[in-house]
């Protein structure tokens, strides 16, 4: 799998989620198997402006993140080229353009899902980030707006032609959401019609999913959101490797706390931002509906680490788990944005 010059070591991608794609997270998804793993969005505003929230996206592990890609929104392709020149200079090797995000206060900025809209002003987005900052330029894209409006071929093909070297396809409509099924005909449509490579998302939660998705669409990687969520050992089955042991799960869930909290800065914030990873983690062991109950009400550094050694110290897989499904209690929308 290659973006434009630059070779993926696997065909595995970790989904730009919010909360989650940090490097913490990534460094993890990095280690066992994923060949690439973007950024968060990151408002091109707020790099232009050097925001120092903002430019806390772009912390990475040098070592660890090859190849490291940076995903921006915004509608402006002034702003948008700026930004990527930005992200260039703190590192990013390629660029990746949010063209799916529903998030009203984001589409109605002109930018993610709004950009569907436009496949004009979306290819000269492409064009103007290629022509400042000579690196590779990707794009992840919706099926369209709407059931009445679906329109990602069209999109793809002004895209790949402005200059984009990869399309990542989540085929939900922005009407939908992340509700409904992702309609993975759309990923094959979108693979026939373009010369680039295709990445598949939407609806990856296991291993079988994830090479069903390549068996039935023809696409070139596929990308993984909620699947990995909790689970950054799934890139490392996806190349025929075990799941995580007990012991294994107990030590990179405390690697990934005291990352997350160096990461933050702020320990208490680090807390009450980590509870949706604990979990993800905790999803499919015994008790850990009960487990999640009291996470919810951890409120220091101290606290938290005290209870992941009790919990994951001893935790068993529960043999009625079979999958995450939407009834299961656990809140995954917070990493969609």
């Amino acid at each position: 799998m290659r973006i434009g010059a630059i070779e993926l070591k696997s065909k595995w991608i970790l989904a730009p989620m919010a909360g989650v794609s940090e490097m913490p997270f990534r460094r993890l998804a990095f280690r066992y198997g994923a060949g690439l793993c973007p950024t968060e969005l990151v408002s091109s505003e707020g790099l232009v402006r050097a925001s120092a929230r903002t430019l806390r996206y772009l912390r990475r592990d040098e070592e660890a993140e090859r190849p490291f890609a940076v995903q921006i929104f915004g509608g402006n392709p002034d702003s948008m080229a700026r930004a990527a020149v930005v992200a260039k200079e703190h590192g990013a090797d390629i660029i990746d353009i949010n063209m799916g995000c529903p998030v009203p206060k984001v589409f109605k900025s002109g930018a993610g899902c709004a950009l569907m809209a436009d496949p004009a002003r979306a290819a000269e987005i492409v064009r103007r980030i290629r022509e400042a900052t000579g690196l590779p330029v990707t794009a992840k894209i919706r099926s369209g707006l709407d059931s009445k409006r679906i329109n990602c071929v069209e999109v793809g093909l002004a895209l790949q032609e402005a200059g984009c070297v990869a399309i990542a396809l989540h085929p939900r409509t922005r009407a939908q959401g992340y509700s409904g099924r992702a309609d993975w005909s759309l990923i094959r449509e979108l693979k026939e019609a373009l010369e680039i490579p295709v990445i598949g998302n939407g609806d990856v939660k296991t291993v079988a999913d994830a090479h069903r998705m390549l068996e039935e669409t023809g696409c070139d990687a596929v990308m993984i959101g909620r699947g990995a969520l909790g689970n950054p050992w799934l890139f490392r089955q996806l190349q025929g490797g075990p799941p995580p042991t007990p012991e294994e799960r107990h030590r990179v869930v405390l690697e990934h706390f005291e990352d997350h909290v160096a990461f933050r800065e702020d320990p208490r914030a680090a807390v009450r931002t980590f509870r949706n990873h604990i979990g993800w983690y905790s999803r499919g062991l015994v008790g850990a509906a009960n487990f999640r109950a009291r996470a919810m009400e951890l409120e220091t550094v101290d606290e938290v680490r005290r209870a992941l050694d009790e919990f994951f110290s001893t935790a068993l897989p529960d043999p009625r788990f079979h999958g995450q499904s939407e009834d299961d209690g656990i809140d995954y929308r917070t990493a969609y944005g």
